[in-house]
C-alpha cells in the first residue's frame, strides 16, 4: 500500500517544462518509474540529517522530463514548503552561462579563445606574477605576505580566464593581500568599475602553468569582455541572447524587490543543525553584474540551459549555439594529470569534465559536463545518456556527498 501511495504521488511529479511537449511516463525515455523514486528518499536521508532544509531535483532524458519534485522546507523558521519555483542563488552554477555566451561571440568572429584580454580591457596589458617569499616561522598569521613581482611571461588569454589558469585572483596570498574582501567589494560598482582593480592585482602564478579556481574575477572579467564587444550590459546580453529565448524568465541577478519571498533561505549546517546566513545576498546586485556567481534561477529554468546543452545548442526552436560550439564547450582542454587538477576531473571552458568516472568516483557517463554553485546547487549534462540532472539547494557549506547520491539514483534507473 505504501509503495502503490508513493508511486501515485511519483507519476502526480512527472510535469513537463512550460516549453516541451507532452508529459511522458519514465519508461518512455529508458527509466524505471520505481527506481527513479529513490531520488526523493536519497534527498530526504539529507533533509534529515540537517545537510540542507530543502530542494528541487529535476531530470531529464531524451529532451522529456522524467522528475521534478520539492522536498523539504525553504525556510525553517516559518515552516514554508518547498516549492517547485523556488528561487535559488545559484553562485558558480553562473559561469558556464558566462561562458556559453563568450561561445557566442566566438561562433560571430568577434572573440577568439588566444585573444588576450588586453585586447579589450586594456588595463591588463603588462600583468605582474607575484613570487611570495618563505616566511620565518615564528610569523604571526596576521601579517602580510611578502613578495615581489616579475613580469607575466605572456598576457592572459580568454581561454586562460575560461579554464581558470589565468592566475587572476585565484586564492593566492598576494591576491588576497591586494583584492580583500573582494565580494563585499563589488556590489555597489559596475564591471567596469572593477577592471582597474583586477588588472592591477599581481597575478597568482604564471598564466597557463596550473589549474587554481579564480572564484569570481576571471569570469567576472569575462562579462566586461560581453559588455565591451557587444556593446550591451552583461545582464541584457544574458537576458536578450539566453535567457528570453530559452524561457528563462525570472533568472537574472536580481530577484527583482517584489519577489524575495520566492528566493529560499540560505542555510549553514554544523553539528546536525543549520542556522541562517549571514549576508548571503552580496552578489545579487542591480549594477555589479557577475558572470561569475551573481546570477538567480529556479530548477526549472536552469534546466531549459542544460537542455540547450545536451541538444548541441539548439531548444524549443532557439539556436544559441552551434552542436561544435558545445562539443568545444565540453571538451578537455586541462587534463586531469594538469597540474591543480585531480584524477579523473579534466576541464573544458567554464565546464568541469568528467574524464574517467571510476577515478572521479562519480556515478555518470565518461564525458559528462557541468559544474557547482557554492551554496549546493549542482547540474549536468551526460551526452552519452541524452541526460541531464538539476539539483538545487541552499547551504553555504554544502555536503557535496548528497550531489553524488543524486548522480547515483538518478543512474541507477536507467534500465535501456
Amino acid at each position: 500500500m505504501r509503495l502503490h501511495a508513493r508511486l501515485s504521488l511519483f507519476l502526480f511529479a512527472f510535469v513537463s517544462l512550460p516549453l516541451t511537449s507532452a508529459t511522458i511516463k519514465p519508461e518512455s525515455v529508458g527509466f524505471s518509474e520505481e527506481r527513479l523514486s529513490r531520488i526523493h528518499d536519497a534527498i530526504e536521508r539529507h533533509i534529515d540529517a540537517h545537510d540542507f532544509s530543502g530542494a528541487v531535483t529535476l531530470v531529464a532524458r531524451k529532451g522529456q522530463i522524467a522528475w521534478f519534485d520539492a522536498q523539504g522546507l525553504m525556510d525553517v523558521e516559518a515552516n514554508k514548503p518547498m516549492q517547485k519555483g523556488a528561487t535559488f542563488r545559484v553562485f558558480s552554477m553562473s559561469k558556464p552561462i558566462c561562458g556559453a555566451a563568450i561561445l557566442m561571440l566566438l561562433e560571430e568572429g568577434k572573440v577568439r579563445l588566444n585573444d588576450p584580454v588586453s585586447k579589450f580591457i586594456p588595463e591588463f596589458k603588462g600583468s605582474k606574477v607575484a613570487v611570495i617569499q618563505d616566511r620565518p616561522a615564528n610569523t604571526p598569521a596576521s601579517d602580510p605576505p611578502k613578495y615581489y613581482t616579475i613580469p607575466a611571461a605572456r598576457e592572459i588569454t580568454i581561454q586562460d580566464l575560461l579554464t581558470h589558469v589565468s592566475g587572476l585572483a585565484s586564492g593566492g596570498e598576494a591576491s588576497k593581500h591586494e583584492l580583500p574582501g573582494l565580494i563585499d567589494m563589488v556590489g555597489s560598482r559596475t564591471l567596469a568599475d572593477m577592471m582597474p582593480k583586477f588588472a592591477a592585482s599581481s597575478l597568482d602564478f604564471q598564466p597557463g602553468s596550473r589549474w587554481t579556481y579564480s572564484p569570481l574575477a576571471g569570469f567576472d572579467t569575462l562579462g566586461r569582455v560581453v559588455e565591451v564587444v557587444s556593446g550591451m550590459s552583461f545582464d541584457q546580453f544574458l537576458k536578450q541572447r539566453i535567457f528570453t529565448p530559452l524561457g528563462m524568465k525570472t533568472t537574472g541577478f536580481h530577484p527583482g524587490d517584489d519577489r524575495w519571498s520566492s528566493v529560499v533561505t540560505a542555510y549553514h549546517r554544523a553539528d546536525g543543525t543549520l542556522t541562517k546566513t549571514e549576508n548571503p545576498n552580496r552578489l545579487q546586485s542591480k549594477t555589479y553584474f557577475s558572470g561569475a556567481g551573481g546570477l538567480v534561477s529556479t530548477a526549472e529554468e536552469y534546466a531549459q540551459f542544460a537542455l540547450m546543452l545536451s541538444a548541441g545548442g539548439e531548444w524549443n526552436g532557439k539556436r544559441l549555439l552551434s552542436p561544435k560550439t558545445v562539443e568545444l564547450m565540453s571538451s578537455v582542454f586541462l587534463p586531469d594529470t594538469f597540474p591543480g587538477r585531480s584524477p579523473g576531473r579534466s576541464w573544458g571552458l567554464s565546464v568541469e569534465v568528467v574524464s574517467d568516472p571510476i577515478a572521479a568516483g562519480r556515478r555518470v557517463s565518461k564525458g559528462s559536463f557541468g559544474w557547482d554553485g557554492a551554496y549546493g546547487t549542482h547540474f549536468w549534462v551526460d551526452p552519452n545518456e541524452k541526460l541531464i540532472g538539476v539539483m538545487m539547494i541552499q547551504t553555504d557549506n554544502p555536503d557535496h556527498q548528497a550531489d553524488r547520491d543524486f548522480e547515483n539514483a538518478v543512474m541507477q534507473a536507467i534500465v535501456e
